[in-house]
């Protein structure tokens, strides 16, 4: 097949994995109503899918270029088909969670694997191009996950946001063993010895930090700061176990390449404001402007739907004037977004804090596609799949960051009435006040940005 079906194939399996994040959110209600469980049950749905991705993202990348990328990628389609199965036909919400969880070690194949197999599919001139089409593909799949979620529901039942997935996986599934490039014959070449330790205590460290970002519904309580506590204690012993491992997971070296260095440093810093557009604005424009649901929705989601059609448009620009300037022209547009966030709305209304989301997440698409491109451009073949795993996770790292870390900020600033409640000066004063505060983490990652674009590999 040509490199076009074989781009198609990923492109759908990068729609799947960003499905498998945002659809489920929408049916936490009737999922509460079916199992007649509290909402500290059912919110395990949603994040036991975000804490296997978070935990394997970066063990299944290195796990692609030591046995091959194109067998796993094939694997973990087949376990996210399996798993979406599970759940659409899940009799109990123990059930149902178990088969997010599996759906989530298959969701992190196909976010690790998409981009690093983009080097062995495409020519040098489309590397940029390609490597935007996978950044629309999940902006699509992100920002049509709640609406579609909310159609099937009502359409279907809650069962149906689960089975959708395996038309859209058969087909990726078709597409993956016909289009892609069979994996290299490793015969004679020695494989590395799998890191059991390292991947371990990783997956302990990382779930530590997921689950003290994402537990107590905002209220930050003991058991958040043992799980942090947890948290750095696993990256100590990790840094331990990988300095004594003869095959480590994650080489030094990696972190030695500046470019690679400053990719992951702003993917993380982005990620974290990004995050927040979806935590803030809902409850800015319901509480200041006074907005329907509807009317909200439509204006949240304004934002993703203009970075999917930046998204292939930015590859070609990274393609023609070089990755790493024009991921630092994205980053300039989200610190333009942010000070129009802060300013505009208080003047043009609706209109203005709409018009500061799409500037921003224009600033976002042309960012994250660019640096994508500049982190991967060069890397060797054998490193492909770790360093796709790394980026995703420094993405991941920065959205439960950002759920966590920029939404209490929001609350504290709106005052000591839940933000629910408050008075809609209070609000429009926390938004100004976290947005005050992006600015000041974007400034940091134009820092990195600007070193990283004036270095050449």
């Amino acid at each position: 097949m040509s490199y076009r079906w074989a781009l198609a194939g990923l492109s759908l399996s990068m729609v799947l994995s960003s499905l498998g994040t945002s659809v489920a959110n929408v049916a936490l209600p009737n999922l509460a109503a079916n199992f007649a469980a509290p909402f500290q049950a059912v919110q395990w749905v949603v994040i036991a899918y975000v804490l296997m991705v978070t935990c394997s993202v970066v063990a299944v990348g290195w796990l692609g270029d030591a046995i091959g990328r194109r067998r796993l990628l094939i694997g973990g389609l087949i376990l996210f088909l399996a798993a979406s199965a599970l759940c659409g036909m899940a009799p109990s919400l123990e059930t149902l969670i178990a088969g997010r969880a599996l759906q989530g070690l298959g969701g992190a194949v196909l976010l690790a694997l998409t981009m690093a197999f983009v080097g062995d599919i495409a020519p040098k001139e489309r590397f940029g191009a390609a490597i935007g089409l996978l950044g629309t593909m999940s902006a699509v799949g992100t920002s049509i996950g709640p609406s579609l979620g909310g159609v099937l529901i009502d359409a279907f039942g809650w069962r149906s946001i689960f089975l959708i997935n395996l038309p859209l996986g058969v087909g990726a599934l078709y597409l993956t063993i016909t289009g892609l490039p069979a994996d290299k014959s490793r015969d004679g070449v020695e494989r590395p010895a799998f890191d059991f330790a390292g991947i371990g205590v990783m997956a302990l460290a990382l779930g530590a930090y997921a689950l003290a970002m994402t537990l107590g519904r905002g209220d930050f309580g003991a058991a958040n700061a043992g799980l942090l506590a947890a948290a750095a204690l696993g990256l100590f012993v990790f840094l331990r176990v990988e300095a004594r491992a003869a095959a480590p997971l994650i080489s030094r070296d990696l972190f030695r390449d500046p470019i690679l260095r400053a990719g992951f440093v702003c993917s993380l810093l982005v990620s974290t404001v990004l995050f927040a557009t979806l935590i803030v604005g809902p409850f800015h424009l319901a509480r200041v402007f006074d907005l329907s649901p509807a009317a909200i929705g439509a204006i949240v989601a304004a934002g993703p739907i203009a970075a999917a059609f930046v998204g292939v448009p930015a590859g070609r620009l990274a393609d023609r004037f070089g990755a790493g300037a024009v991921s630092l022209v994205g980053l300039i547009g989200i610190e333009i977004g942010c000070v129009l966030i802060v300013t505009v709305p208080a003047t043009w209304g609706p209109f203005g804090y709409l018009f500061a989301t799409v500037v921003l997440t224009i600033g976002y698409a042309l960012f994250q596609n660019a640096n994508n491109a500049h982190v991967m451009q060069g890397v060797e073949p054998r490193k492909r799949g770790i360093v796709s795993g790394l980026i995703n996770l420094s993405r991941n790292l920065g959205q439960v960051t950002g759920a966590a870390a920029m939404g209490a900020l929001f609350a504290y600033a709106s005052g000591p009435v839940d933000v629910l409640h408050a008075a809609p000066e209070s609000v429009d004063f926390g938004t100004r006040a976290t947005y005050g505060v992006a600015t000041l983490v974007i400034g940091t990652a134009i820092v990195f940005a600007a070193r990283k674009a004036a270095l050449k590999r």
